[in-house]
């Protein structure tokens, strides 16, 4: 049997999992819903994006999960998910931390822009490149920027080269797999049972990781929001025995 997701198929065989981590994408925000380019920007989640949370974690107890320890960004839409999710599950007490390298990739220049105006102004083929290459920045943002996260008392202990003016998918990944490997994997190692709330693209990162994907092909990865991601994975090296959507 063979599961695609995005462009990658991956064969499910019956091994026994040791480890089971899940990934979760925030439900649907209000800019997701409007087509703009959300980034570190703060919005809330939909209608759509708060139901599909409560239906994660509705799924997740149905399912019999439960979670000693859970990962987010400071990003309030992530941190809305995460919260229903463990509401639905009566796991309120559940630890969580907290961590910008779970942030969204920064979209720079564009961040509140919507899509389909950017490819008026440029083109539709520059907007997907800005989207969705590896390694092509956005347009930067500037230091005298409203929007410059530097400014922001969350981001206080960043240094001024940790804040980032805009990034490439290849800049998020750099700065999310530290966290995974430093953070989060002992956590695995140790026979925790681990959730992580995060948005596409640093999601995104980490499934670039644990499945070997290319840079060429990572580029043509979807995930769905508001949908838990279960990774079963091999005790001691944490590769990918199998992955699905709980839905």
């Amino acid at each position: 049997m063979h599961l695609l997701i995005g462009r990658q198929k991956i064969t499910m065989e019956n091994n026994n999992a040791k480890c089971r981590v899940v990934l979760i994408r925030h439900g649907q925000s209000v800019w997701n819903k409007e087509k703009r380019f959300c980034g570190w920007t703060n919005v809330d989640l939909s209608e759509k994006g708060i139901e599909e949370a409560h239906k994660a974690g509705q799924n997740l107890k149905k399912a019999g999960f439960t979670f000693d320890i859970a990962f987010t960004s400071v990003l309030k839409r992530a941190n809305e998910t995460l919260k229903i999710v463990l509401d639905e599950m009566g796991s309120q007490a559940t630890p969580i931390e907290y961590s910008w390298r779970l942030n969204e990739r920064h979209y720079g220049a564009l961040q509140g822009l919507k899509h389909e105006d950017m490819a008026k102004q440029y083109s539709p083929e520059q907007v997907q490149l800005w989207r969705r290459s590896y390694n092509i920045r956005p347009p930067l943002l500037t230091r005298d920027d409203p929007r410059y996260d530097g400014n922001n008392p969350v981001y206080k202990d960043l240094s001024p080269e940790e804040v980032p003016l805009g990034e490439s998918l290849e800049d998020t990944v750099k700065r999310v797999l530290p966290y995974w490997n430093e953070v989060i994997v002992p956590k695995v190692r140790e026979g925790k049972n681990v959730i992580v709330a995060a948005s596409g693209n640093s999601l995104r990162a980490l499934i670039k990781h644990i499945d070997k994907i290319g840079d060429d092909e990572i580029v043509g990865l979807e995930i769905m929001t508001g949908v838990p991601l279960v990774y079963e994975l091999k005790e001691g090296t944490l590769e990918a025995i199998r992955h699905y959507y709980l839905q």
